[in-house]
């Protein structure tokens, strides 16, 4: 599957953003779908992931009740709904897939290419 994500920009903090990432290739909703960031100089971390039918998500604690991940399987998309941002959440954002849930980016079998988020303070 291939998968392009956007979305990413400036923003102020207290401000939100909507990422998108768009799926193309095999069946999207045979898939595990989720959100990864990676700040300059720091290791991937996992921020939210979504089981195939929508029905359980799953997210890092620094992003509860802050950010939504959300799927349209029909629209072979996947969305990140970021509220409240901190200048801590300032990162490239990448969407991704796998066949079963994990919070492991190795085991993701898929990437889009990362969009950029900047919260500025």
């Amino acid at each position: 599957v291939q998968l392009q994500a956007s979305g990413g920009g400036l923003v102020q903090t207290g401000g939100s953003l909507r990422l998108s990432c768009a799926a193309s290739g095999r069946t999207f909703s045979n898939y595990v779908l989720g959100w990864f960031r990676q700040a300059p100089g720091k290791e991937r971390e996992f921020v939210a992931a979504i089981m195939r039918s929508g029905g359980s998500t799953y997210y890092e604690d620094s992003v509860k009740g802050r950010f939504a991940i959300s799927r349209d399987n029909a629209k072979n998309t996947l969305y990140l709904q970021m509220n409240s941002l901190k200048p801590e959440d300032t990162a490239v954002y990448y969407c991704a897939a796998a066949r079963f849930y994990t919070r492991t980016h190795s085991s993701y079998d898929y990437w889009g290419q990362g969009t950029l988020v900047t919260v500025s303070s």
